[in-house]
Parts: C-alpha cells; sequence; structure tokens
C-alpha cells in the first residue's frame, strides 16, 4: 500500500467508503462488509470514509474496525439528516457529531465533513462548531464536500478545512474545473470518490446494464444518453491501455485519479472482496506519461462532441413531452437537472430546490406525474434555452 501525507497526517492511498450499505448499489450483508472492512486492513487500508445517512454504515465500520481502531483514520460527515433538507446549525453540526460518535463506538472522528450546503446557516456558524469540537478533542480534522465552488471557497475563508471531498474519475472530470484548484499551496487536499464512474470504468458494464431494484445507477446521469456512451469510450480506452499494462481496467483507472495533483486518497466501494484486492492494485505504481496525455486528448475529443449534445438533449427534455412512463420522466430530469448545472446553465443554489423536491419522489413514482410535470415547469424558470447551432437536415 502507498501513503500520501497531508499535514502531518499519513492517508493510505486507496481508501474505502460505506456508502454500498445505504443499498446504493444493491443489497449488502453487513457481516460479510465487516470482513471485507478487515481484510481492507490486513492489506494496508489506513483510511475508511462514511455518513450517518448510509443506513447502518456507521454501526457497521465501528463494529469492523474496533479490534484495531487506534490504526485506522476513521471520516463521517455531518449536513445530511435522513429525509430532511441539509442542516449545519451549530446545534446540529454537534448533536450529529455526537450520534456518530456512538454509532462507531469511538472517543473521536479523525475527519468530520460537511456533506452537503445549508444555505441558510452562515459559514462561520458551521466553522466555529466544527472548531469547537476540533478544540473538545472529538474530531481531529474537518473537511467539505459536494458543495459548490463559491461555498468552498467560502470555507476556506473563514476556517482551514483538511480536504475537499469530490466526485472524480476519467468519465467524471468536472472537480479538476472547479474544485481542484482550490487545493494544494498550504490549503486542502483532495480526495476523490466513484474513482472508478461507479462502475463504468471497471470493463464490467457493456451497453445494456441491468441493475438491483434500487441501485442509483437506473437514474444516474453517467448512465444514461450521451454521457452513458461517452464513459463507454473511455472505458473501452482504458481497458485498451490495461492489456498494454497488464493491469485491469479499474486498476488503470485508480492510478488515474491518483496520478492528479493534490489527491491524497482514492476512496472506492467495493462490496465484494475481490473488487477490494482488485481496486488495491491501483495504487504503488504510475501511469507512463504518454498514457496520460493520450487520454488527455481523449477527455478533449469527448468534452467537444459533449456539449452540444448534452445542451440539445436538455432543450428536448424541458421543452418536449416528457415520456409516459413516471420511470423514464424522472430520469430524464435528473439528467437534466445535473447536465444543466455541468454546463453552466444554472447554478447549484438555483437547482437544488428543485432537486429536493424531484429527488423523494423516486420511492412511489406510479403517482408522481403531475409533480414531475410542475418540477419541470420550475426547471424551465430557471434554465435559460440554449444558443444551439443549428443542425444540418438529416
Amino acid at each position: 500500500m502507498e501513503y500520501r501525507t497531508h499535514r502531518s497526517l499519513a492517508l493510505s492511498a486507496i481508501g474505502v467508503g460505506g456508502y454500498a450499505l445505504a443499498g446504493a448499489y444493491g443489497s449488502v450483508d453487513p457481516g460479510a462488509f465487516i470482513a471485507l472492512l478487515r481484510r481492507a486492513h490486513d492489506l494496508g487500508v489506513t483510511f475508511f470514509d462514511t455518513a450517518g445517512n448510509y443506513g447502518d454504515a456507521e454501526a457497521v465500520l465501528g463494529a469492523a474496525v474496533r479490534p484495531f481502531r487506534d490504526e485506522v483514520l476513521l471520516a463521517t460527515k455531518v449536513g445530511s439528516p435522513e429525509g430532511a433538507p441539509p442542516c449545519l446549525s451549530r446545534e446540529a453540526v454537534e448533536a450529529t457529531c455526537r450520534r456518530s460518535l456512538q454509532r462507531l463506538r469511538t472517543d473521536r472522528i479523525d475527519l468530520l465533513q460537511v456533506h452537503f450546503d445549508d444555505p441558510g446557516t452562515p459559514v462561520e456558524e458551521t466553522v466555529a462548531a466544527l472548531e469547537s469540537l476540533r478544540a473538545a478533542g472529538l474530531i481531529r480534522h474537518y473537511g467539505v464536500g459536494h458543495l459548490p465552488a463559491h461555498r468552498v471557497a467560502r470555507y476556506l475563508e473563514v476556517g482551514e478545512p483538511f480536504s475537499l471531498l469530490m466526485e472524480l474519475s476519467a468519465a467524471a472530470r468536472e472537480a479538476r474545473r472547479t474544485l481542484l484548484p482550490l487545493c494544494g499551496d498550504g490549503g486542502p487536499a483532495a480526495i476523490a470518490f466513484s474513482v472508478t464512474g461507479r462502475g463504468l470504468l471497471s470493463g464490467t458494464i457493456g451497453p445494456a446494464p441491468a441493475f438491483e431494484p434500487g441501485d442509483i445507477r437506473l437514474y444516474d446521469p453517467l448512465f444514461q444518453r450521451a454521457r452513458f456512451a461517452s464513459g463507454r469510450r473511455i472505458a473501452e480506452h482504458l481497458a485498451g491501455l490495461a492489456r498494454d499494462l497488464g493491469r485491469t481496467p479499474a486498476q488503470v483507472a485508480v492510478a488515474w485519479v491518483l496520478a492528479q495533483p493534490e489527491v491524497v486518497c482514492a476512496l472506492t466501494g467495493p462490496r465484494r472482496l475481490a473488487h477490494l484486492e482488485e481496486n488495491l492494485g491501483g495504487c504503488g505504481w504510475r501511469l507512463p506519461g504518454e498514457a496520460l496525455a493520450g487520454m488527455e486528448a481523449l477527455f478533449a475529443r469527448e468534452d467537444a462532441a459533449l456539449a452540444d449534445e448534452e445542451a440539445a438533449t436538455v432543450e428536448a427534455i424541458l421543452g418536449g413531452p416528457l415520456p409516459a412512463g413516471p420511470e423514464a420522466a424522472f430520469r430524464d430530469l435528473i439528467y437534466a437537472v445535473e447536465t444543466a448545472v455541468s454546463l453552466g446553465r444554472a447554478t447549484e443554489d438555483e437547482i437544488r430546490p428543485m432537486l429536493f423536491d424531484l429527488w423523494p419522489l423516486q420511492e412511489d413514482l406510479g403517482e408522481a406525474g403531475p409533480a414531475l410535470e410542475a418540477i419541470r415547469a420550475r426547471l424551465r424558470e430557471v434554465i435559460p434555452p440554449a444558443d444551439l447551432p443549428e443542425r444540418p437536415p438529416t
């Protein structure tokens, strides 16, 4: 295992996250996951990440690491209560931290991270709560994640976050433009998650994947439309590199993330021991310079092709009729929301209220048609029409 140091704290270059225990990718047996976590420790993993809203993940992680608690770093999150909007008031941060300590069965949290933004609470109040917890010895460091860049910048002005948690893979590279530039020069470290594109880059997902009920990839924009096609082209390129290098596609995907400046840890979310052991083979070696350059050339071509196609897709979703089936309509609206933000057509602050109303509808889509149409009407008010190039007649 390779280790990377930031502010005198050494992290394993590959960490293990507990999001799978929330059922995000289908059912998981907690007992088997405890065995996986302990095997990860045996193989040198020292950084484990979870959250209070990942089902029983905190309790499972606490039970798993109890025999070697002092040998590992535990990270969890605040600001994402079950079934409620994010809340980062001083009272909420302190209460959430104490609940996490109890569930993890530990006397301190090594890294407590802001999970989602709460625009109603001043950053100064949240940072004061985090600093108070650190002064009391209940946390060692704090970080931020899933926040728009301008809010991250405010946290950097007011406090001293240890890290920025960001989605980063060869198929999802927006953080290189928005968040990675905020790291380094004595600032926070980057902790990357979904480093194999939620499995898209692993070489195991075909053109028509069949996911279990409840798997977030059923609605994830990365697995829809043009973005999925682009991701598969990138996956095919990584598979070719893997053959040349004697590695697996997943290992090449992990190595690419670890090659990005300021990344101290690549978080993986394996559900099986074989996947864990494969992922760990992504560190301890470096991608050749010519391989990295070839990937950059591929990314430039993909970005150019995607920009116009995704803009046209958003226009079609917002302007044309929604699909008759509520699941397809829900999937299209999620795609429009996330794509509009990534294209700069709307800000996260503008989109957030609609997303918070939209996401819970997946629990019962059968009667959600009118609600979906109402949300689409609100989206049209904040996402301006695109200036699309004229397309030749077909």
